[in-house]
């Protein structure tokens, strides 16, 4: 039988993965410093919590393409200024992604990533039939910053749309203002739209006074920022996301008239979780708190311990540097029982670079930290 090409031929499993599965498989412990699930990562949650779900106007299944009307309004008045005709509910950031490749992309048409970065974006991109072009970021004097002069080299008459990860995922930087201001101009200048994926931005840590910490409101542009439940309260099983479009008043308009389309052929947002929203929104506060502390604990811990650690602005994960080859990941779990993600997960150039998880349970993370050292 023949599948479709947009998904990759012969799927493997990856070499850390497999040593992985045969370690629990031999019921080998494994300090595990790459857990990212904040429902498995010992956060409490405050009880009767999920009571907000049993709201009885849930009942009542009311098919808005662009979510109900109180969630968006709850959304927009987290922006501010932002009209609720602007804020669009999504199952996930994801399925975001998905809707604006659909409406901004023709098969075969470009859009531009950050290197490095998440990797879901090449399969989303994928799924959709579009094709991912990456620019460069780099690191110069605890800072990262965008290689524009790369990123200008890379763009074709194909390109619909740039992505920017605010912060990023997981070099943990916020964009500059003075790049936004640049990218902005590039953007509006050739028609080109950004896509700002904003889901850790609750998480700073020692942002910089020049960070952008949200693109929601950029006016030169289109543009469409993403946020959701799964990062903002911890609760990625809720399925609860939103985007919100700026940018100039013609651009948006038309924009969100066909992006209406797309939405109410799937009407995807759950409505027990719409109605919910308050009720979830008020949990950030002991949530994110206890985030914060896990995250600054963990991370004050690794850097004083001696290894190469890059600076970290916001976020759940943290780099760090080391000069043992490709394999170093597969090594430190075969030979260690120590789980790290290896750079090249996230598309960083060349070896050198390890992902650590500062959201993991700090006596798990210390123990970890110290076998890496």
């Amino acid at each position: 039988m023949n599948f479709s090409s947009r998904l990759p031929h012969g799927i493997q499993t990856n070499t850390l993965s497999q040593l992985l599965d045969a370690k629990r498989f031999a019921g080998t412990t494994v300090l595990d410093l790459t857990e990212s699930n904040p429902t498995h990562a010992g956060i409490v949650y405050p009880e009767h919590f999920l009571d907000a779900l049993a709201d009885p106007r849930a009942a009542f299944y009311e098919p808005e393409p662009f979510g109900l009307p109180a969630a968006r309004e709850r959304i927009a008045r987290e922006y501010g200024a932002l009209s609720p005709k602007s804020v669009v509910m999504t199952a996930s950031t994801s399925e975001a992604y998905s809707w604006l490749f659909k409406l901004l992309c023709n098969p075969g048409d470009e859009v531009l990533v950050p290197r490095p970065s998440y990797p879901l974006f090449d399969y989303l991109a994928a799924l959709e039939s579009v094709v991912v072009r990456h620019y460069g970021l780099f690191y110069d004097h605890g800072a990262w910053c965008i290689d524009f002069h790369a990123l200008e080299q890379t763009l074709t008459d194909r390109t619909r749309a740039i992505v920017v990860v605010n912060p990023n995922n997981p070099t943990g930087h916020f964009i500059a203002r003075g790049e936004l201001d640049q990218l902005t101009a590039l953007c509006a200048q050739r028609g080109i739209a950004i896509i700002s994926d904003e889901v850790f931005r609750d998480y700073a840590l020692a942002a910089r006074p020049e960070s952008a910490l949200t693109l929601g409101g950029t006016s030169d542009a289109l543009t469409f920022t993403l946020h959701g439940l799964s990062k903002a309260v911890g609760l990625p099983q809720m399925k609860l996301a939103w985007m919100l479009a700026s940018g100039p008043e013609a651009l948006v308009r038309d924009a969100l008239l066909r992006l209406e389309m797309i939405a109410d052929t799937y009407l995807s947002a759950g409505t027990p979780v719409q109605c919910a929203l308050p009720s979830l929104l008020a949990l950030r506060e002991p949530v994110q708190q206890q985030i914060l502390a896990r995250l600054r604990q963990n991370l004050t811990y690794l850097l004083e311990s001696g290894l190469r650690v890059l600076h970290v602005e916001a976020g759940w994960y943290a780099i760090v540097l080391h000069n043992e080859g490709d394999d170093f990941a597969e090594r430190l779990l075969r030979d260690r029982d120590l789980l790290v993600q290896p750079g090249y997960f996230y598309d960083f150039e060349g070896p050198g670079n390890l992902v650590l998880s500062l959201l993991t349970k700090h006596e798990t993370f210390r123990s970890g930290v110290d076998r890496l050292r």
